[in-house]
Order: structure tokens, then sequence, then C-alpha cells
């Protein structure tokens, strides 16, 4: 198989055009719709449907996309390990994580990152949508939530349960609730896709549904009113090691429950050959939580 080919049918899948792919390779359209019709006739699929203004990917396509992506991946891995002179991580590494998340514990590792490895490139989306990594070319996905069955390999970075916090002034003004029934009695600061609280009860899923005035799509913004004392929240562990770090917030102990037991997963399309710009910035990733734990215990 020809990887200049399948090189620029990866090029295709990112740009959605034959003639803005002719101008990223420096050919002319008619090359690239050659080439593109020579890696087709190889593979006997066709890999993309062709209209006069983009360009979409057949299911076969879509199916024959991480192949490719391995296939190239496998190339420049070969090239530098014999060079000694391009052993960081290069490419573009694209990465997609929740907002909050990727906030807090991604963006400060982007500077190091870009400095140690010259030839690497970084496209992070922050989104709390689930989106298809293999379709969009994502080589890395970071999820907090409980993972649902997929062909996607797993990950696991570090723990993340759920707790529940609040500040010293709230606690002191409305007192400290002992178990999920108290919750009543307070007001409780939620995320609006998350209407009610998840706990564990004997290994079982507990959902207690719990009311206040205040609600937000947005991490941050129940955080910052969690903070000046508005009322209790719940989090996972890194939306908070800071605030309880710092004594802003307090983390809170149910006697009848426990937090959900959740996780930092790293998704990731195969592990058949994994780039090293993605194994550099895992390892990047769970080294700064790992620090992030070891001052917590301090």
């Amino acid at each position: 198989m020809n990887l200049q080919e399948v090189s620029l049918f990866l090029v295709i899948t990112e740009t959605r055009s034959l003639t803005q792919a002719a101008k990223r390779q420096n050919i002319s359209a008619m090359a690239v719709s050659r080439r593109l019709a020579s890696l087709e006739r190889e593979l006997g699929v066709r890999l993309v449907q062709r209209t006069t203004r983009s360009v979409s990917l057949t299911q076969e396509g879509l199916e024959f996309l991480p192949y490719a992506r391995a296939l190239v991946d496998a190339e420049t891995g070969a090239r530098a390990l014999f060079s000694p002179s391009t052993q960081d991580a290069a490419g573009l590494l694209r990465i997609t994580a929740p907002s909050g998340f990727g906030r807090r514990n991604i963006l400060p590792l982007i500077p190091e990152l870009l400095a140690d490895n010259p030839r690497l490139s970084i496209d992070l989306q922050l989104s709390e949508d689930v989106v298809d990594i293999v379709g969009r070319g994502i080589d890395v996905a970071i999820r907090i939530a409980p993972l649902k069955d997929s062909t996607l390999i797993a990950r696991k970075i570090t723990d993340n349960p759920r707790v529940i916090c609040a500040s010293p002034a709230y606690l002191n003004a409305q007192g400290t609730p002992r178990s999920v029934a108290d919750l009543i009695q307070h007001n409780c600061l939620r995320l609006s896709s998350v209407p009610q609280w998840i706990f564990e009860r004997e290994g079982e899923i507990l959902r207690v549904s719990v009311e206040g005035r205040f609600s937000s799509d947005n991490v941050e913004g129940v955080r910052e009113l969690c903070v000046q004392g508005l009322g209790i929240a719940q989090f996972t562990r890194w939306d908070v090691t800071k605030e309880i770090q710092q004594g802003d917030l307090i983390e809170l102990v149910l006697a009848d429950v426990e937090p959900q037991a959740l996780s930092v997963w790293a998704l990731l399309p195969s592990t058949r050959y994994l780039p090293l710009r993605v194994s550099t910035f895992i390892d990047k990733l769970k080294s700064s939580l790992t620090s992030g734990i070891n001052a917590a215990g301090e």
C-alpha cells in the first residue's frame, strides 16, 4: 500500500475538500483525485463521496480511517526510532476533554509539552459532548463519567470519586449534613446536566434528588458559588482538589453513603501503534495528577 496515498487520504478527511487537500499538499486537485482513486482501487472500496464543494467519508472510509492513521503513525515512529535527532514527540496531537477538567488540569500542561517537543502541535477541544473520536480524528479523549461498552481502548489515569463540598462559612451558618436525608434541609447547587446526586451504598448506585436555588451547565460557576458560601455542591474530586487543599472548601462525609467511585480515563482509537505524541501526553497528565494527589496528602 502506498503510504503517500494513505497520508493524502488523511488530509482529505481533515479538510473535507479535494481542493483544500491539494493546497495543503502543494499539488493539483487532479493529482489528489488520481491518488485517491488509486488507493480506492487497491482497497477495492469507495472511501469518500465526492461532490462539487466537499467530500464525505463512506462507511468503508470511516472503517479504514483508524488503520490509515496507524499506518502513517507507524512509519513516523519507525523513522524516529532510528534518528537520534528526532526523539521528541512530533505531529499534531488532537485531544478532547470535559471543559472544567481540561481548563484546570490539561491547559497548564500545554506550555511545557510544547517547549519540550518543538515539533509537536496540539489541538485541544474542551466540551461536555461525547464525540466520535475515530470519525473526528481525535488521538485521545479524556473522560470522567462511567465508561460505556465500546470498541475504544481505555487507560485509567487516576481515581476521581464524586465528593460533596461546602465552604466553611456556609457550614458555620447552616450546619453540616450527616446523612443523605439531611440534604433536604440545605441549598444544593447543581450542574444542570446532573439533576440527581449520585452515591454508592453497599456497592449499589443511589440517586438522590436534591433542591436548590441555583444550577448551571458550567462546573466553574457551581464551584465559584460554592466557594462563596451559597450552598453545598457535588463535584468530582479533581474539580475541587485545589480548593480543598487551600481550605476554601471542605469535603463532607455522609454516614449512610459512600462517594461514587469514578476515574479519569484516556480513551484511544487503538493501541496497535501508540504514537509518541499520545504516550507523552498521557504520561505528562498522569504525572501531574499523581503529584496533585501527593500534595493533597501532605
